[in-house]
């Protein structure tokens, strides 16, 4: 699931329409809970969830933000929290 980010242009934005531009932070253990909140929109939250179970550990079952859409979080394969939602309108 994880990749390197593209490099970004002079402005620090993405130099590709679309792209993410960013990163997590080093795990410390004097900082356990330092990291990005990270949400992926998705089309369909039950199927990304059924390709995300082979490789990751998806926490609970979706839940309803009123006005938002469904929500759900996972630990990736390198055990970073992250998290996905399908907006009531996409």
């Amino acid at each position: 699931m994880c990749s390197l980010p593209p490099r970004p242009g002079e402005n620090g934005r993405p130099k590709d329409p679309g792209a993410i531009n960013g990163g997590f932070y080093k795990k410390s253990a004097d900082m356990p809970a330092q990291y990005p909140s990270i949400v992926i929109a998705v089309g369909d939250i039950r199927e990304a969830m059924k390709k995300l179970r082979s490789r990751c550990k998806v926490l609970d079952e979706p839940m309803e933000i009123p006005g938002y859409g469904l929500y759900i979080s996972f630990f990736d394969t390198e055990s970073n929290r992250v998290s996905m939602m399908q907006p009531t309108t996409m």
